[in-house]
């Protein structure tokens, strides 16, 4: 049981941390690169999309990695389990604290009652996200070494 445990924790943070990559490395450059008001609304619709996708990603992530942590902790390999717990709780309280209220307004944007500083905002969250997918890779390599 807690071999399935260790591969499905893996596999779903695995996944999370590709999707929030591409989001940074891929999708905001696409985004970023198309006129105005198009990188706008799509921001936007994808702040909206992600927004009410990733919360629950986050959290049964860390609820995975602490239940692996729990159920394995007499196992070699439970501090670093322990230690990319600690980082998704950190990854967690950034969104929390930092990309979630930006994200908020974001996607209530239109050309129309967008704000004169939105493009300060978005660069904001782009920045606080590089960090946050860092501590998200940090989680899931210790995941991955954990394995062995």
């Amino acid at each position: 049981m807690l071999d399935a445990l260790e591969v499905v924790t893996t596999v779903v943070v695995g996944v999370m941390v590709g999707v929030e990559f591409s989001v940074v490395f891929v999708m905001n450059r696409i985004l970023n690169a198309l006129p105005e008001d198009s990188g706008q609304l799509g921001h936007a619709h994808g702040g909206r999309m992600l927004g009410a996708v990733m919360p629950f990603w986050y959290i049964g992530s860390l609820v995975l990695s602490a239940a692996w942590a729990i159920a394995g902790w007499h196992h070699p390999g439970a501090g670093l389990v322990v230690t990319a717990a600690a980082l998704l709780i950190l990854s967690v309280i950034m969104s929390i604290l930092l990309l979630v209220p930006i994200n908020n307004r974001n996607k209530t944007w239109t050309p129309d009652n967008r704000p004169a500083d939105w493009k300060q905002q978005l660069n904001r969250w782009e920045r606080f996200h590089y960090v946050r997918v860092a501590v998200i890779i940090a989680a899931f390599t210790l995941l991955v070494a954990a394995l062995t």
